[in-house]
């Protein structure tokens, strides 16, 4: 088996190659195509646990979905290297699923050669186990300060002689000058792998349109296969830490989903569910003005951090340590995850260097000491007895994933003191004695529809609905044939 390799390649970020890959995985997988996706490098704190050659490691959560998408296991070599920032020039670097300390101490340019083996390698082995391999590209092919150290665009669609669409984003403006600017910017021979152009979040009358497709054609000889309309509502998780609270659900609002979205937030794709609840609103919160409206009946949520005590003392300098505790103070709940759950607790303690000190909010008795070694698992659990605003998750199964370098515990003298702290999961989640304030380890969550229903009484679509509604998307907006041509062997380059 020798698969073919199709690649979305997109002007910027933001585009539309995440969506549009997994679109492409589901549609070449209905034909009874045995699909893999893959993305060589991907840059995001949206990560998930999937199992690896020794354990458990993490890839980005674009290339879970899009696995799932093409009715695959998740592999780490579909994303053999994921950078996760944790300051504005620093990541942490996980190659094919592991994190790698001297790779997340090389600089950027000379890490290229080092890992490039490795990325050529899992792409070779899923090409050999596949009919199609969908490749997703990263920001622009034509960084031209980048070029002579890419490993995620040019290089890899040579390695695969894939062919390429080549998406822009027309909502932003100046899609014709994205997509010639991008195209002239590439070398000749490259120029010639892009296939197609797609014109993505289209609003109004395509008619309008000509005659630009016609003479960017007469420009480049690269014709445009699809204009896409928009379609913010297809209910994938958005990649990149792009923040979209627009509810898919219709009707009045009758409760609020505040999340906390400090700098370095991570796993935000988790709460996609919420966006598809009937009556909920789900808001980004980045000041207490944001929280000031809330009721009793509404929630508060910290989410994941890829760096805890940092995002810590944001949330200080924002006022909304003071804002999450009034709501606690007034009836209003309060759920951590991960990150967010260290936060609640009463200190950080890091002796290895893995994150910093820091005093907590004090919402729960609780202190968190940072490991050197990470846990990356997948998890499954059931809620004892939850008492007061999570009482509906009592006796509730569910699923989901870790990735945490903490490890927390009761707070010995407050315990002693007798200040009340609910386990309600063993060494997963802790309940304040009042029943407000709830924190767990556990990402993917709302993901679970046994959770949806105790909370919500609601069915949220499936993953799988998303995706085929993707394919249907796609199908509807794309020519059969041209989706057929990609599929042809590329000619040697």
């Amino acid at each position: 088996m020798s698969a073919r390799c199709i690649m979305v390649l997109g002007t910027s970020s933001g585009a539309g190659k995440s969506w549009l890959t997994t679109a492409l995985c589901r549609h070449y997988a209905r034909q009874g195509l045995k699909v893999a996706p893959f993305k060589a490098q991907n840059m995001s704190n949206n990560a998930r646990v999937v199992a690896r050659a020794k354990g458990m490691g993490e890839i980005g959560s674009a290339q879970y979905f899009q696995a799932l998408a093409a009715k695959a296991e998740p592999d780490v070599r579909m994303n053999p290297l994921l950078l996760k920032p944790e300051a504005d020039t620093r990541s942490q670097v996980v190659l094919l699923g592991e994190v790698n300390e001297v790779l997340s101490h090389t600089p950027w340019r000379g890490r290229s050669e080092k890992v490039w083996p490795t990325i050529a390698a899992a792409l070779d082995e899923l090409i050999a186990e596949n009919d199609v391999v969908v490749i997703e590209g990263a920001g622009s092919p034509a960084e031209i300060n980048l070029m002579d150290s890419d490993i995620v665009n040019l290089r890899v669609a040579r390695h695969a002689n894939a062919q390429c669409l080549l998406v822009t984003d027309i909502d932003k403006g100046g899609a014709f000058a994205h997509l010639y600017g991008t195209w002239a910017l590439l070398p000749p021979e490259d120029q010639q792998r892009i296939k197609g152009f797609v014109l993505n979040k289209f609003r109004g009358d395509a008619s309008l349109l000509a005659p630009a497709p016609e003479m960017l054609q007469q420009l480049t000889g690269v014709p445009t296969v699809a204009v896409l309309p928009m379609w913010w509502q297809h209910g994938l998780p958005e990649e990149d830490g792009v923040f979209d609270d627009r509810s898919r659900a219709t009707g009045v609002v009758t409760q609020t989903v505040a999340v906390i979205a400090y700098p370095r937030i991570s796993n935000l794709d988790e709460f996609q569910p919420l966006k598809n609840v009937p009556g909920l609103r789900l808001l980004w919160a980045r000041s207490p003005a944001d929280l000031a409206g809330l009721l009793a009946s509404d929630w508060v949520i910290l989410p994941g951090s890829k760096h805890t005590s940092s995002d810590l003392a944001w949330l200080r300098q924002q006022g909304l340590d003071e804002a999450i505790a009034h709501h606690a103070r007034h009836g209003g709940a309060v759920l951590g995850i991960c990150g967010g759950l260290q936060m609640l607790g009463e200190a950080l303690i890091d002796t290895q260097g893995i994150d910093g000190n820091a005093p907590g909010l004090g919402l729960l008795p609780l202190v968190t000491h940072f490991a050197q070694d990470k846990t990356v698992t997948k998890t499954q659990a059931r809620f004892a007895q939850v008492q007061g605003a999570w009482s509906a998750l009592s006796t509730v199964e569910v699923s989901g994933y870790e990735i945490h370098h903490g490890q927390t515990q009761g707070h010995s003298a407050m315990l002693a003191d007798g200040v009340v702290v609910h386990e309600v999961m063993p060494g997963l989640a802790w309940q304040s004695g009042d029943g407000q304030v709830l924190g767990t380890y556990l990402h993917g969550l709302f993901e679970c529809p046994a959770v949806l229903q105790a909370l919500f009484g609601a069915q949220a679509p499936t993953l799988e609905t998303v995706f085929e509604g993707l394919a249907d998307y796609i199908a509807q907006h794309v020519d059969a044939d041209i989706l057929r041509k990609l599929m042809e062997p590329a000619p040697a380059q």
